[in-house]
């Protein structure tokens, strides 16, 4: 009988997962949980992020709609919190889908302002999504020339044949498409010429401190020129102070989004421009 003390070389210890892998696979368990809760109880709405003309930051260019949902005690919970663990799967895409619907229902009756909707590309083939879009262009011709589809760039990598196809089909409709997060993923610049993307949204990793950041000053001017080279409007997000937006418009960015010009609000923010205005008046 071999002693108690032998141990094989090629013995193998058991292993256990790591209560770190363990913890992150329980709170994306909860996060699919309340998603899909959320969504069979339409616990949903669109928070609203004004886009600023950079020379003219009281002037909204358009405005960004966010889905948020609400949770069992109604508290408000942003897409970072649950989009990782549903972005992929069948609940990313009733996501995409009541976004849209909202938007549109937005556009509908304001018809004063444009907005911008996030989608993932796994999106476009999906038939309740698509129906959507349908629905909304045939009931109002003219929301398409004031809907913007923002597109991550990791996204548009994932299928960008499909992307490029959709893109030029919708764009003859007069929607815009914006690639959201430029220059946080890998993308081939030689992909920016095929795609044709009308706005480009430049990660706000390299906008945040900008002004005593050389090196995010570098790849901004980088960003802005091979924006301007293929002819696409640019858009910095995560503006925080006055010196950021300073030398974002001096370096040329058309627009600015950020705390510095409005959080995302529940409330629709062109409402409370237009009780200003009238109060003034």
């Amino acid at each position: 009988m071999p002693s108690r003390d032998f141990a094989p070389e090629y013995a193998i210890e058991p292993e256990y997962g790591s209560p770190f892998a363990a913890a992150a696979e329980e709170q994306r368990r909860d996060a699919v949980k309340m998603v899909r809760e959320a969504l069979d109880e339409k616990r949903c709405l669109l928070a609203y992020q004004p886009v600023v003309q950079a020379r003219m930051p009281k002037r909204a260019a358009f405005f960004e709609g966010l889905m948020r949902i609400l949770d069992h005690t109604g508290r408000i919970i942003p897409a970072r919190d649950f989009i990782d663990a549903v972005e992929t799967n069948e609940l990313g895409r009733r996501i995409d889908c009541l976004a849209l619907e909202m938007g549109l229902a937005t556009l509908a009756h304001e018809p004063s302002i444009r907005l911008s909707i996030n989608m993932s590309a796994r999106s476009i083939g999906f038939p309740d999504w698509l129906a959507t879009l349908e629905r909304g262009l045939r009931y109002r011709p003219d929301i398409g020339e004031r809907l913007i589809l923002e597109i991550t760039e990791s996204s548009a990598m994932v299928m960008p044949d499909l992307v490029t196809n959709f893109m030029q089909d919708m764009q003859e409709r007069g929607i815009c498409f914006a690639l959201d997060d430029f220059g946080a993923g890998y993308t081939a610049f030689r992909y920016l010429k095929d795609f044709y993307f009308d706005i480009v949204k430049i990660d706000g990793t390299f906008i945040r401190d900008i002004g005593t950041e050389p090196d995010n000053h570098v790849l901004v001017q980088a960003l802005v020129s091979i924006a301007r080279h293929f002819d696409m409007f640019t858009v910095a997000e995560a503006v925080e102070n006055a010196e950021d937006a300073r030398v974002l418009v001096e370096m040329g960015v058309d627009c600015l989004q950020g705390y510095r010009f409005g959080a995302p609000s529940t409330q629709e923010p062109w409402k409370i421009s237009q009780l200003k205005r009238s109060r003034v008046g």
